[in-house]
């Protein structure tokens, strides 16, 4: 039996890292592994396995910043007891400084979000930013394997934190069953459940509203200014939450967009929305993968989504209409949008086989690839 310790935020279902950790800690407790968790929360199916153990972190009046000093102090603490034990140790970027598999899911090197509000909030994101760089680049540089989630996100360590590129490997994430086409059956009864009309087209965006780096602004005035020029007969339904989710929401309204603009705020069932739907648009300002967009071309949608964001890696040459060079740009994503529109089903049998290649990657997949990598490191 082997020993692991994975230091994480979250190992939970939904959201993408806290996904592509759950899911390696699944597969290690399926082998009989003996697994230690360190984080602020652990879904109760991790916990019920005979060899689990969560070691929680609290979390401080609900905010992550505040939450580093536990996570960095437990996941150490823990990954000293059971290193003299000959375990191995895998922590996420900068949340625990430990000399062992670092696996990056987020380069906050790479990507400087605006910062807006009053001074207090000013100050507190500041304070944010500049500590996250800091234990970014020290855990980093201490790390004997680096795992990047991309080669965007390999490129990044390697240009702006200098990581030599023999640490440095890079390890796609896997994908569930129930991410598949649907039937036009569960496509009906889907839209049925959601209240769809049956004869519109839907684009979906996933992404959280709290600030402006999934480029839901750039998404909202392409939207309006397709709508003023007439003729665009698609409508669009928004997931997620934050900060901004109200002032979008009035914003809409003023905008007199009605249902063509539908928010949905946070769901549990992004598999039978992406059912439903007939495409996702992702204009990402940073985005180290993108692990939304994924399931959605798992599902057969085409998306829209940024060149730079990890995930376009995986999308063909066939497909790169589809792809936004600018993501500050409203010119540029109208036109995408627009020939995507146009071309919905000339690109219907490459979607087949993109469709193929992303379900044929399992989780288990890439977790033996992680497992592959520690392995060939030694201790």
């Amino acid at each position: 039996m082997a020993v692991y310790l994975l230091v994480a935020a979250d190992f939970a279902t939904s959201g993408g890292m806290d996904r592509a950790n759950y899911w390696l800690a699944d597969y290690l407790a399926r082998r009989g592994d003996e697994v230690h968790l360190v984080g602020h929360s652990a879904a109760e199916a991790l916990r019920r396995y005979a060899g689990v153990h969560w070691h929680r972190v609290r979390r401080p009046g609900g905010h992550d910043a505040l939450g580093w000093w536990g996570l960095n102090r437990t996941g150490r603490r823990w990954a000293s007891r059971l290193a003299a034990r000959g375990g191995r140790v895998i922590v996420n970027g900068g949340n625990c400084c430990w000399g062992d598999l670092n696996w990056v899911h987020y380069v906050h090197a790479a990507y400087a979000a605006p910062i807006a509000g009053g001074s207090a909030r000013r100050l507190w994101q500041r304070w944010k930013n500049r500590k996250a760089l800091r234990d970014e680049a020290k855990a980093l540089a201490r790390a004997q394997v680096v795992v990047a989630n991309s080669e965007a996100t390999r490129l990044a360590l390697h240009t702006r934190l200098a990581i030599p590129a023999t640490r440095l490997h890079r390890v796609y994430y896997g994908c569930e069953a129930e991410f598949r086409p649907a039937t036009l059956p569960e496509r009906d009864r889907a839209r049925r459940e959601l209240g769809w009309d049956p004869n519109r087209t839907k684009l979906l965006f996933v992404g959280a509203l709290a600030d402006r780096r999934k480029g839901f602004d750039t998404l909202f005035a392409a939207w309006q200014r397709l709508r003023q020029a007439g003729g665009w007969d698609v409508d669009l339904a928004v997931v997620g939450r934050g900060s901004e989710l109200a002032s979008w929401q009035r914003r809409a309204r003023d905008a007199g967009m009605g249902s063509s603009c539908e928010f949905l705020g946070h769901r549990e069932d992004v598999p039978r929305l992406m059912a439903a739907a007939d495409g996702m648009v992702a204009p990402t300002r940073y985005e180290a993968y993108g692990l939304g967009v994924q399931e959605a071309l798992a599902c057969g949608l085409p998306a829209i989504v940024s060149a730079g964001a990890g995930v376009s890696e995986r999308i063909p040459a066939a497909l790169r209409p589809l792809l936004l060079n600018d993501p500050e740009s409203v010119d540029e994503l109208m036109q995408r949008l627009d020939w995507w529109r146009q071309h919905r089903r000339d690109i219907a049998g490459i979607l087949v086989d993109v469709s193929d290649r992303m379900r044929s990657r399992s989780w288990d997949a890439m977790a033996e690839e992680i497992v592959a990598l520690m392995d060939e490191a030694g201790h």
